[in-house]
């Protein structure tokens, strides 16, 4: 979502790099930019002139540190900056919900994702805190809203208040806040219903509703597309029912960012979670470090190495392990590390937040590279027999063209999978031999050892420099056979730092 902003701002901040010290001008024709970029990714005119002068401030007239150029240190400011911009008190993801059965209460307007999110947090709420979760639609209004929220809770497998046609919001409220102490509930969400815009009716209900349970978080889901007007609507709801935090939705659309930026600067309101998506688990804490991070294509490796940690079991990654350790990688190992890269969100995903990686996931997807060829790569391997995929050598031409067929690709796409395969294969066996399997050993620790570092340590483990050079590196590849990006999560950070010494 926060592209375009990205890319006018890494661009101000190439030409700054290139200078040996900071001169007054620099600054200001820098943060001249910088105002544009913010105004154009639609932050508002108030936030992004306060913004300019704090920077401003801070950059005019500071001694440059001599490790670093000047261009560094502005865009170090601006980082803080942003930071300080976006961060709200405590821990974004920490919901009050202490004396059970705590309500929680979410509101916004019609068509901004509430009862999609109000799932979603429920998901997270059972899986990560092991909650008991009791949810209620109060959307009288909206045909199916309430059948909406029985089936997802269905599918996430998380309680609905049984439907009773024709009582009022307050009613449900009522009748949750029983059910919830008599069942033995922690938590009870209710889903109010909304409007296409902000009217007297929907605020009395909704406040209403919220005299009736006395909620524990009060949570204002806003449209993220929706720019400048989002951040009307938290002010209003804010001023009438009283929020606790904002949840921002469809972060992974291509709107243009700056209403995150605003809403937090204008209302006062902690941002507490972004939508990514339609799928239940695409949810995400609002860390401002992170997006700041990515906002300057500083990458976001803590979210990476998280991302890993939730998607790859431990076990499978040791076996794995001692196979490589032993030069051993073969087509089942490499459909695992394709699936694997699947779910951490694809290559965009994953290269969103790698340092240096944001202007080259432009240049993969120009090269013709997108998540459908890991759909492909995985029907090829799957079109193999066991002893195919256990020993790739036997594979002569009769045997390519079957499996190419059986897949429905060219067999020079198989050729393509062969060759990346033998790729990694023999970065692989370069890592097991570092320090008798050291690197690979110290990263497979970290991702999944108990005990071992947490995301944040083995972040800070990462050199991003070395990360950088390798992104550059693979910038020089072609698009097709990306090796070493089959790896996931698994081989990901380890291969990517050897990427830039190896060569």
């Amino acid at each position: 979502m926060f592209e375009n902003l990205s890319e006018r701002l890494s661009g101000v901040f190439d030409r700054l790099t290139k200078q040996g010290a900071l001169s007054e001008d620099d600054v200001k024709t820098a943060l001249r930019e910088v105002r544009v970029a913010l105004l154009e990714a639609d932050v508002s005119l108030p936030v992004a002139r306060d913004f300019v002068k704090h920077v401003q401030e801070q950059a005019t007239g500071q001694a440059v540190t001599k490790s670093i150029t000047p261009g560094q240190q502005v865009v170090k400011i601006v980082h803080d900056t942003l930071v300080a911009t976006l961060t709200g008190e405590g821990d974004p993801g920490a919901l009050k919900i202490d004396n059970a059965p705590a309500p929680i209460l979410m509101v916004g307007l019609q068509g901004s994702g509430k009862t999609t999110t109000t799932a979603k947090l429920a998901k997270r709420l059972k899986e990560r805190e092991g909650k008991r979760v009791l949810m209620a639609s109060l959307d009288v209004n909206r045909p199916a809203a309430m059948e909406q929220l029985a089936i997802l809770g269905l599918q996430i497998g998380v309680d609905t208040l049984p439907i009773v046609k024709g009582e009022d919001p307050v009613q449900i409220a009522k009748r949750a806040k029983t059910q919830a102490s008599l069942g033995g509930y922690d938590v009870y969400m209710l889903d109010t219903a909304g409007r296409l815009h902000i009217d007297a009716e929907l605020i009395a209900q909704a406040a209403a509703v919220r005299d009736v349970a006395n909620p524990r978080e009060t949570l204002l889901v806003v449209d993220g597309l929706t720019g400048q007007d989002a951040v009307n609507v938290a002010t209003e709801f804010d001023a009438q029912i009283g929020v606790t935090g904002v949840v921002l939705t469809r972060m992974d659309g291509d709107g243009r960012g700056g209403a995150a930026l605003s809403m937090r600067a204008v209302t006062g309101k902690p941002i507490r979670f972004v939508g990514l998506g339609e799928k239940m688990d695409a949810i995400e804490t609002f860390e401002p470090e992170r997006i700041a991070g990515r906002i300057l294509g500083m990458g976001d490796i803590v979210s990476l190495v998280e991302k890993a940690q939730e998607t790859i079991e431990a076990e499978q990654a040791e076996r794995m392990m001692r196979r490589f350790q032993k030069g051993q990688f073969n087509m089942n190992d490499l459909k695992m590390q394709l699936e694997q890269m699947q779910k951490m969100g694809g290559m965009e995903g994953v290269m969103g937040m790698m340092p240096g990686m944001g202007k080259m996931a432009k240049q993969v997807q120009d090269a013709g590279f997108d998540d459908k060829i890991l759909v492909r790569q995985i029907a090829m391997i799957q079109s193999m027999t066991k002893k195919e995929r256990a020993n790739p050598k036997i594979l002569q031409a009769s045997r390519k063209k079957r499996i190419a067929k059986g897949a429905g690709q060219d067999v020079a796409e198989l050729n393509k999978l062969l060759k990346m395969h033998r790729q990694m294969g023999d970065m692989m066996k370069k890592m097991g031999k570092m320090g008798k399997g050291g690197m690979l050993k110290q990263a497979m620790k970290g991702m999944f050892g108990k005990g071992g570092p947490s995301p944040e340590e083995m972040a800070a483990g990462m050199d991003p420099k070395a990360l950088e050079a390798a992104a550059k590196q693979m910038g020089k590849m072609s698009g097709g056979g990306l090796p070493g990006l089959g790896g996931g999560g698994m081989t990901l950070p380890p291969g990517l730092s050897g990427f830039g010494k190896k060569k």
